[in-house]
């Protein structure tokens, strides 16, 4: 089985660009955007700086690539629930929090690949940092969609707190600063769809 593969059986296998993408999210994600060099992606990637500047034409277009990729995850997130759950928006939002809730462990010692690179690139012309706000602007618009379809009077609002919670489990994760923080998370999500839901005005569960 190919998770059985050593890393470097597994890289050997992936075609060039791939093998690139697969060495800059290692290095990105252990030691930093600004720390790893083109020369180390290379180096990990078993190829040349020539070679991957044939793919990428700078090393900032590989890192808004590379949170493409990360963003992705994320999106086909929403779809999965999405699918998962039909006309059940309410089952689709606590979907989305058992994914982020699942993710957590992998956060703790690795950092949320979002808020590290906001950290390091403060240029809001950067083409990563755009990349991480088109994706977070995407988020909020499905989000506060599910809102709205699971009948909530302010779906904006709903989906503003729900935005906070998500993000800072992340952040409460990566600093350790709050245990069981999958737990709570789910239940906090819970308590806001529950609070939004019983608001006066609102209609029954759709579906």
């Amino acid at each position: 089985m190919a998770s059985t593969l050593s890393r470097p059986g597994r890289v050997a296998k992936l075609p060039p660009r791939e093998r690139v993408l697969d060495a800059a999210e290692e290095l990105f994600q252990r030691e930093g955007i600004r720390q790893v060099g083109v020369q180390a992606i290379a180096d990990r990637a078993e190829t040349t700086k020539m070679a991957i500047y044939r793919h990428f034409e700078t090393k900032d277009a590989l890192v808004a690539e590379w949170l493409r990729i990360v963003a992705a995850d994320y999106r086909a997130a929403f779809d999965r629930v999405e699918t998962e759950h039909p006309d059940r928006p309410e089952e689709q939002i606590l979907g989305l929090a058992r994914f982020i809730a699942e993710g957590l462990p992998a956060i703790s010692y690795r950092g949320c690949p979002f808020i590290n690179s906001l950290a390091e690139l403060p240029d809001r012309l950067h083409p990563a940092r755009q990349v991480i706000e088109d994706h977070k602007a995407h988020q909020a618009r499905r989000l506060i969609g599910m809102c709205a379809e699971a009948q909530m009077p302010d779906p904006v609002q709903a989906a503003a707190e729900i935005t906070f919670v998500l993000e800072g489990a992340q952040v409460s994760t990566q600093n350790g600063s709050i245990d069981q923080t999958g737990d709570r998370l789910m239940r906090i999500v819970g308590g806001i769809v529950d609070r939004h839901r019983s608001h006066p005005g609102a209609h029954g569960a759709a579906g």
